[in-house]
């Protein structure tokens, strides 16, 4: 069996590549991203309802569903592993609506979630749980953009190089959490 490889990938993703990437495909991102979480994204939405602009532009982003640990002396940031996506998930669909068309983060999303990547051409992706020190170490610079008030759930603009992320949900709706399991236990059965 041969290893899938991972793939380069300079961000912001242009529409045309985000149509070309399949559940499972391996991806080293390099660019910039946002980190947001619950609280954030409650503010989001808060936003949106009063008709104000966003902090960020929901186009051209990479939301990264994380917040960091306290950054030790000498470090740009503390771990920064993924956060669980579902705890989004009531607000995804309508900043999908309003453009954003990439997210990451660990563990599936909702049906709803997922029916408003494939109407408007999103991807989901995952990035390594349990590894937050290790991908601290592909952040290259953080900066609060918006909400510091919120703590560990401010929205940050990371610099990132060479972070490692899979795709689990293309645009199609092709879902590795659904592909993933049944994979196994073929594999667990001629084992």
């Amino acid at each position: 069996m041969t290893e899938p490889q991972w793939r380069e990938i300079r961000l912001p993703l242009p529409q045309e590549v985000l149509d070309g990437l399949r559940a499972g495909d391996r991806l080293l991102l390099s660019g910039t991203i946002y980190a947001a979480r619950d609280a954030a994204h409650k503010k989001f939405i808060e936003t949106l309802d009063k008709g104000q602009e966003l902090p960020l532009e929901l186009a051209s982003s990479v939301i990264y569903y994380m917040g960091p640990t306290p950054a030790r002396p000498g470090e740009i940031i503390g771990a920064c592993g993924p956060t669980t996506s579902a705890r989004m998930d009531r607000y995804t669909p309508r900043l999908i609506a309003g453009g954003l068309r990439v997210m990451m983060g660990k563990g599936d999303r909702s049906a709803e979630v997922i029916e408003a990547m494939k109407k408007h051409g999103a991807v989901y992706l995952t990035a390594i749980g349990g590894a937050g020190a290790l991908l601290s170490l592909r952040v290259s610079s953080v900066e609060t953009v918006a909400y510091p008030e919120l703590g560990t759930e401010a929205v940050l603009k990371m610099e990132i190089e060479r972070f490692p992320a899979v795709v689990a949900i293309d645009a199609e709706g092709n879902n590795l959490f659904d592909t993933g399991p049944r994979q196994y236990r073929v594999i667990s059965e001629e084992v």
